[in-house]
């Protein structure tokens, strides 16, 4: 019984001695020796993002750009008017450390052209978050808006697949025999028109690849995007990147390139309404125009 007691008191005694030795309370050592989880949430915390401002929106674009993009500048005789165009408006912000943006319009005798860029410059608040992972959430949430159709590339893919394997399987007796369960009653007059069918067969598969008004995801509407150029994920820009391509009713065609390079967002907004609605902008053009100026973009911020 003695001992149960004087063991307690020794233990009490040791603890008083230590905390002299360390100059501090319990409570002050074990705020030096956190608890593991205090510990596993101080090693992990987010890294900050890369960027901390933001470049100057109306500057970013170059006058040669600007004469590629809005046609109407050059056309303009009088020179301040050229120059206000060139200088551009800049959008509304509270913070232009955060979100900056500028707007260009331009009137030429066939089209007004219109184009926005937006820099937006994420910063998470939470610690176990990263500013470049909540740029990818903002930067996905404008994907999933778009509303980007599925890649066609694979029923193309899949389309050949049964000729390669027909041809490679049979070769030219087997291409007799595929003939003869199609043509074996009329040898003599069903060549000429399994000729013609044959290349009306093949036309349909080439066509829509140069003819926008001839793909068939554009559903015979002349104008349409042609397969190539819907709107889709861009591999080469930036962290990540997705094109949008419209067509109004109007005929206004509105291109977006929208990427994420590190914790900003870029959007590039492109659009041109004709003079009259008989006339169609060109899906091609305009996604180059957009493409290069997100490109040039994309190498200021890695400089």
């Amino acid at each position: 019984m003695q001992r149960k007691a004087y063991v307690p008191g020794v233990a009490a005694l040791l603890a008083v001695v230590l905390a002299g030795c360390t100059g501090g309370s319990p409570d002050g050592g074990g705020q030096d020796d956190p608890k593991p989880g205090g510990t596993t949430s101080t090693a992990t915390a987010a890294q900050p993002g890369k960027y901390r401002t933001l470049p100057e929106p109306c500057g970013a674009v170059s006058h040669g750009t600007l004469d590629s993009l809005l046609p109407g500048i050059e056309q303009l005789t009088d020179e301040e008017q050229r120059e206000k165009a060139y200088e551009g408006t800049a959008t509304v912000t509270y913070d232009t450390d955060r979100k900056v943006g500028c707007r260009w319009k331009a009137e030429s005798a066939t089209a007004t052209d219109h184009l926005l860029v937006d820099f937006e410059r994420v910063v998470s608040y939470d610690n176990t978050v990263s500013d470049d992972d909540r740029a990818e959430e903002i930067y996905a949430k404008k994907e999933v808006a778009a509303d980007l159709p599925v890649p066609a590339a694979s029923s193309s893919a899949s389309s050949e697949a049964p000729d390669a394997s027909g041809s490679s399987g049979s070769g030219a007796g087997s291409t007799a025999g595929g003939d003869t369960s199609g043509t074996s009653g009329a040898s003599d007059d069903a060549t000429g028109d399994g000729d013609s069918g044959s290349s009306e067969d093949a036309n349909p598969s080439t066509d829509p690849s140069t003819d926008p008004s001839a793909d068939p995801s554009a559903s015979g509407v002349p104008g349409s995007t042609p397969s190539a150029l819907q709107p889709r994920t861009l591999d080469d820009l930036g962290n990540t990147a997705f094109l949008d391509d419209a067509l109004n009713d109007s005929k206004q065609r509105t291109v977006t390139v929208v990427f994420r390079t590190s914790n900003v967002v870029v959007t590039i907004q492109y659009d041109e309404q004709p003079a009259t609605t008989t006339d169609i902008p060109s899906s091609e053009d305009m996604q180059d125009r957009a493409r290069k100026l997100a490109g040039q973009l994309a190498e200021s911020f890695s400089d």
